[in-house]
Parts: structure tokens; sequence; C-alpha cells
């Protein structure tokens, strides 16, 4: 059974920078995308960016410039920076796994089989 596991969140200000990451064990085997969503008090969870094997990367437009998705294929693991943080950026952040290996960047929740717990980011302004 594919595990996820974040790390990194906290409470920062405005401006400052965090870097999350998450740790994938459990037979994940090789070619699946990965993405980082989030959820804030009262919202939908709602996509953040995604990253393909190869290392092609998708990111929502009010992160764009400031966030940075990577991987580590022979660790099992997924980075993302996130600098200039702003108020609107607090949320929990959620890693997640989609298996199908397809080159296609998955967009929707729904897409992905596999979930982290989640951390959370506070951005006080």
């Amino acid at each position: 059974q594919v595990q996820l596991v974040e790390s990194g969140g906290g409470l920062v200000q405005a401006g400052d920078s965090l870097r999350l990451s998450c740790a994938a064990s459990g037979g994940t085997g090789s070619g699946y995308v990965m993405g980082w969503f989030r959820q804030a008090p009262g919202k939908g969870r709602e996509f953040v960016a995604a990253i393909n094997w190869a290392g092609s990367t998708y990111y929502r437009d009010s992160v764009e410039g400031r966030f940075t998705i990577s991987r580590d294929n022979a660790k099992n693991t997924l980075d993302l920076q996130m600098n200039n943080l702003k108020p609107e950026d607090t949320a929990v952040y959620y890693c997640a796994l989609e298996s199908s290996k397809s080159t296609r960047l998955a967009l929707m929740a729904s897409e992905y089989d596999y979930w982290g717990q989640g951390t959370q980011v506070t951005v006080s302004s």
C-alpha cells in the first residue's frame, strides 16, 4: 500500500518562504505523476502544482512564479518550494500520487489515487 507523508509546514509572515516535502513509500513503482493540493477552511480542495516522471510541471495561475515543484525519482520524494508567500496561501497542503503512469499532468483531485495526511501552512499579514 502506497503511503505519502508530508512535512515542512508552519507559520510564517507574508513574503517569507517555506519548503514542503513528501516522502512516498510502499511499492510506488515508477512513471507516476505527483501533485500538491491545498484546502483552506470552508473551501474545497484545489490544485496547486503537478509534475510527471520526466519532470514536466504545471501550476495554478496564482502560484506561478512563486512556487516550484520538484521530485527525486530515485528517492521517491516530492518537494514544493514556496516563495513570497501570501495570506491567501494559508491552507492545509496535501501531496498526492496518480498511479496510471500517464505522462499527462493530472489537475483534478479525483484523478489521484493516494494522498498524504496534510501539513498546515499559515501565512500572517
